[in-house]
Order: C-alpha cells, then structure tokens, then sequence
C-alpha cells in the first residue's frame, strides 16, 4: 500500500515562505509523476506543480511559477515544495499526489493522495 504524508504547512505573512514535505512508503516512488495540487475553501482542487520522469522534468502553474519550486529526494522517498513569495491567494489546503503516465494537470493521473497539510497567508 501507498502512503503519502505531507508536513510543513502553517501560518506565514504575505511575502514569506514555507516548505513542504510529502514522505512516500511503499512503492510511491516507483511512480512516475510526483504533484502537488492545492483547495482553497469554497473552490475546487486545482494543479499547482509536479515532477516527472526520470530526469525529473517539473510543469508548474501559471499562478505559482517563478515563486514555487518542485523538487525531490528518492533517497528519501520524499517531495518538496518551497514556496517563496506567497500571497494571500495561496491559502488553501496543500495535497500530495503519485501517479503513472498521463497529463500532470490532471487529478485522474495521481492514484494516491496525502491526507493534505494547511497553509495560510496573511495579509
């Protein structure tokens, strides 16, 4: 069984930063595409970043790209996500997620998800 767990959300000023951390045990990282997707309360889940592929090709969201960097550890079994400069409008609920092949925008690529870790941003 696959089990991913994110850590490294909280609470930060606009313009700071925070790094996240999605542990993988079992066969995750014998995944191809590794993503972080993102809920804001009211809306729905939407694509911030992933890596994929054995050279470790990253895609990131328009609203993310630039401020966000996508990174992993297989030594670790682990994904991070540093995010700089955020803003207000980054707050949401933070999911990891593993997949195979397939569109990295989409949520049907990813077989397993985190159980999500809280980042808010204040103005």
């Amino acid at each position: 069984q696959v089990q991913l767990v994110e850590s490294g959300g909280g609470l930060v000023q606009a313009g700071g930063s925070l790094r996240l951390s999605c542990a993988a045990s079992g066969r995750a990282f014998s995944y191809i595409t590794m993503g972080w997707f993102r809920q804001a309360p009211g809306k729905e889940r939407e694509f911030v970043a992933a890596i994929y592929g054995s050279e470790g090709a990253t895609y990131y969201a328009s609203s993310v790209k630039g401020r966000f960097t996508i990174s992993r550890d297989n030594a670790k079994n682990t994904v991070y996500l540093q995010m700089n400069s955020l803003k207000p409008e980054d707050t949401a609920d933070y999911y990891c997620a593993a997949g195979q092949y397939g569109p990295v925008l989409n949520p049907s690529t990813y077989n397993y998800w985190g159980q999500g870790t809280q980042v808010t941003v204040s103005s």
